[in-house]
C-alpha cells in the first residue's frame, strides 16, 4: 500500500483527491492546521471508501508555512508508515487583491504558504522517494499562472514561481522514477470561487449571480468543474501509468485558457 499526504484534505479540492487517493487503495495522510476539521473530514474519507478496496485514512495536523511544523509532519509520516509515496502540494488561497494593493505582511504570509511551505515538503520528501524508486509531487496551483486575474496578485504571481520550481524540481529524482508535475485547476465549485466572486460583487456593487453568470460564459465548457475531476487528474499524474509525464503543467479548466 502506497502512502499518500494531501494538504488541505479537509475540505475542497483537497478532500475530493484525498477521496480518489483512498478509493484506489492508497493509505491517505490528511493535513490542516485544525484539528477538529480534519478528524471529521478524516471520518468522513473512512466512511465513502469503507466498501472499497482496504483503506488507511489519517488525519495529521500540520501547517504547510510553519518550517517546524513540517519537518514534525514528515518525521512522523517516515516513522508511522516508512516514508512517502505521494505528495500532493495542495494549499488554501490567500486574500484577493491587486497588485499594488498587498502589503509587505501579506505577501510574506503568502509566500510561506504557496511557495516557502510546498517546497519545504518536497524537499523534505523526495530523497526518500528517489532511494525507494518511487515517487509522485503534485503541485496544485492555477490556471491563473497562465492567464492572470488582477485581483488575485498573490495567488498569480507566487504559483508562478510554484510552476518554476517544480519544472526544476523535476530534473532531480527523475531517474530515480519521482515525478514531479503541477495541476492547474481553473474555476472550480468550492467555497473559494465563493468567496472570490462574492467579492468582486460587493466591489462591483453587482449582484453575485451576474457575475457568476459572467465567469462561466469564458468557459466554452460551460461550468465550473467538480472537484472530483480535478481530482481525477491529480490521481492520474500520482499513478504507474504517469511514470514518463514529468516536469509538465496538466490544465484542467473546460478549455478556458485561451493560450496555445
Amino acid at each position: 500500500m502506497r502512502t499518500a499526504l494531501v494538504g488541505g484534505g479537509a475540505s475542497g479540492i483537497g478532500h475530493a483527491i484525498a477521496e480518489r487517493l483512498a478509493v484506489s487503495g492508497d493509505r491517505v495522510v490528511i493535513t490542516g492546521r485544525r484539528a477538529d476539521v480534519l478528524e471529521a473530514a478524516a471520518a468522513r474519507l473512512a466512511d465513502t471508501v469503507a466498501d472499497g478496496p482496504e483503506h488507511d485514512v489519517h488525519a495529521l495536523v500540520s501547517d504547510m508555512a510553519d518550517p517546524a511544523s513540517a519537518a514534525a509532519a514528515m518525521k512522523e509520516v517516515d516513522e508511522r508508515y516508512g516514508g512517502l509515496d505521494v505528495l500532493v502540494l495542495n494549499a488554501g488561497g490567500p486574500p484577493p487583491g491587486g497588485i499594488l494593493d498587498l502589503d509587505d505582511a501579506l505577501w510574506r504570509e503568502a509566500t510561506e504558504l504557496l511557495l516557502l511551505g510546498p517546497l519545504r515538503l518536497a524537499r523534505l520528501a523526495m530523497p526518500g522517494m528517489a532511494k525507494r524508486g518511487f515517487g509522485r509531487v503534485v503541485f496544485v496551483t492555477s490556471t491563473a499562472v497562465r492567464q492572470p486575474q488582477p485581483d488575485l496578485a498573490a495567488s498569480v504571481v507566487l504559483r508562478s514561481a510554484v510552476t518554476a520550481a517544480a519544472k526544476l524540481l523535476s530534473r532531480e529524482f527523475a531517474a530515480a522514477g519521482v515525478t514531479v508535475n503541477c495541476v492547474a485547476p481553473g474555476a472550480t465549485s468550492t467555497e473559494r470561487r465563493t468567496q472570490i466572486l462574492a467579492n468582486r460583487a460587493r466591489a462591483a456593487q453587482r449582484g453575485f449571480d451576474e457575475l457568476d453568470a459572467q465567469d462561466l460564459a469564458h468557459i466554452p465548457a460551460g461550468r465550473a468543474a467538480r472537484p472530483a475531476e480535478i481530482a481525477a487528474a491529480v490521481a492520474f499524474l500520482a499513478s504507474d501509468e504517469a511514470a514518463y509525464i514529468n516536469g509538465t503543467v496538466l490544465t484542467v479548466d473546460g478549455g478556458r485558457t485561451e493560450t496555445i
